[in-house]
Formats: structure tokens, sequence, C-alpha cells
């Protein structure tokens, strides 16, 4: 018996990458599938046709059952589109997992409006609006799971507010999401994946020592990699397994600590300035650690 039998599972981004790996993986674990994919560029223009028609080809011949849905999900009307063609395919919607996102990269001083807005809308919004009406279904059926996929950018990386800005939403969006939906049987976690993608393959490889993604079959980066722990979050198993980060990097699986206070200073009544500043520089402003930095790349 497979780990997902019996289950209905919606993918955004599932055309390439870990999307298309989730969706193969996901099925051969007997899930339906319904993958969501628009059809885009990297940064977002449209392509003459979409893969997400290849993948459910491809889910189908190895006996699984998958239907292709081409919605643009950073719209409220592809979101709830997506929710209803599983609806109308498969008679319910148990699994949502929100990968799909483009990139522009421009530091923070050369980036335009429609670049910072494109990339919002289409990993923040898209996650918001899918999550919108596939959470309203599972309420009523006092069942669901929603898994979206952040990124170790969301803790800074130079080059890409957006794309950092969007990832770090996302984690927010998850946990309110989590305490929100938790007493109707609804479970949202978070995944940081690290994975050799055509995301990843527009980083410089030498400097980062990157595999390409056309050589990742089969190694530490090979996107399948990142399956087992969305399958685990997906599965009966994980009910009580609820906002929480998980990073999937090659064969290792690690949970985030959320973010907690690490040191406060009181006063008794409001501050003198001259003394607030005195006592900021012998405690808060003094032997800061280092701020979390962005380790390297992990793009989906």
């Amino acid at each position: 018996m497979g780990k997902l039998d019996g289950k209905v599972a919606a993918i955004t981004g599932a055309g390439r990458g870990i999307g298309r790996a989730l969706a193969k993986a996901m099925a051969a674990q007997g899930a339906c599938i319904v993958v969501n994919d628009l059809g885009v560029t990297l940064v977002g223009d449209r392509e003459p046709a979409s893969p997400a028609n290849d993948v459910a080809a491809e889910i189908k011949a190895a006996g699984g059952q998958a239907v292709a849905n081409l919605a643009d999900i950073s719209t409220m009307e592809g979101g709830k589109s997506l929710v209803d063609q599983a609806l109308k395919e498969f008679g319910k919607l148990d699994i949502l997992v929100n990968l799909a996102g483009v990139i522009r990269d421009r530091m923070i001083f050369n980036m335009g409006e429609e670049d910072w807005d494109k990339v919002l809308d289409s990993h923040l919004k898209g996650t918001f609006c899918t999550s919108r009406f596939a959470s309203a279904h599972m309420r009523e059926r006092r069942w669901g799971r929603i898994i979206n996929f952040s990124s170790n950018a969301a803790l800074g990386s130079p080059g890409q507010p957006s794309y950092s800005a969007a990832k770090a939403g996302i984690l927010g969006l998850t946990w309110s999401t989590a305490n929100g939906l938790r007493r109707y049987g609804i479970t949202c976690n978070a995944i940081f994946p690290v994975a050799a993608t055509r995301m990843t393959d527009t980083i410089h490889q030498e400097a980062w020592r990157l595999t390409p993604s056309s050589q990742a079959a089969g190694t530490t980066v090979d996107p399948v990699n990142v399956a087992p722990i969305v399958i685990f979050l997906a599965s009966d198993e994980a009910a009580e397994v609820t906002g929480q980060v998980f990073g999937s990097e090659g064969y290792s699986v690690t949970r985030y600590y959320h973010m907690s206070p690490e040191k406060t200073v009181y006063n008794k009544g409001p501050w003198d300035l001259d003394q607030f500043f005195r006592v900021m520089k012998r405690t808060l402003a003094r032997d800061l650690k280092k701020p979390q930095m962005y380790q390297g790349p992990s793009r989906r």
C-alpha cells in the first residue's frame, strides 16, 4: 500500500524541478494529482505550452491518476480553479503543495516596482490564493494538509530582495495558517529545499560549486530527494505536525527552531535618552551575533 492511497493532491509549479519530482513521487504513493503549471519562463513570461500536460501524461503512463491545470495561481480566480478542478475530477482535495514562483533578481537599489510585484505575486500571493480556497474545502471535511515551499533565502539572500521577502512572507503565512486551522484537523508546514533546478542553473555555477540540473539525477541535489519529507507531512501519520519549518538537503532533513527573544533590558520608568544610549552600548548593541545569513543557493 502507498503512503498516500486514497488522497488527492494539488501541486503548483509541478511542471518542472522539485514540483515535477513531487508529483511523480506522490502519485507513486497512491495520490491522485492535479498538476498545476502556468507554463512560464523563470522571469514569468508566458511560454507556448505548459509542461503540466507532460507530467500528467507521465504519471498516467506509469499507472497513476493525474490531470493538468494551467491556471495562474497568483490570482483568486486561478486559486479557485485549481481547487474546483480537484473536486470535479476526483471529488475532493486532501493535500495542497505550494511551489510555483518566478525570480527577477536585482539589488534593492536597482529593483523596479514591476519586478517586485511579479515575484511577490507568484510566490506569496499565489500561496494565499490557493490556500484560501483549499482551506475552505478542507475545513468542511475536517482534514487537510498544506505544505508551503519557502527557502533559506528568507534569511537574507543578497541581490534577491523580492524573492527573500516573498519566502519570508510565506513563513509568516504558514504559521498563521497552522494556528488558525489546527482545530479543523488541517496542518500547515513549510519546507526549505536544496535541489538542482532551472532556478539554480541561473546562479554562477563555479562560485557556488553547483551541479547543473541536467546532471542532478541520482545525486544529492536530485529534486526527488525532497519527496520523503513532503510525503510524510502529507500523510495521516503527520496529524500532529503543524506550524513547522523543515529543511531538506541531500539525504538529510532539518527541523528549524522558531525565532525567540535573546535579551531584554528593563527600566523603572520612561527612558532618559542619554541613559538609554549608555544601556544599549553596554547590552543589546554589544557582542552582537552575526545576523542570520543566506548560506548559499537553495532555490526550488
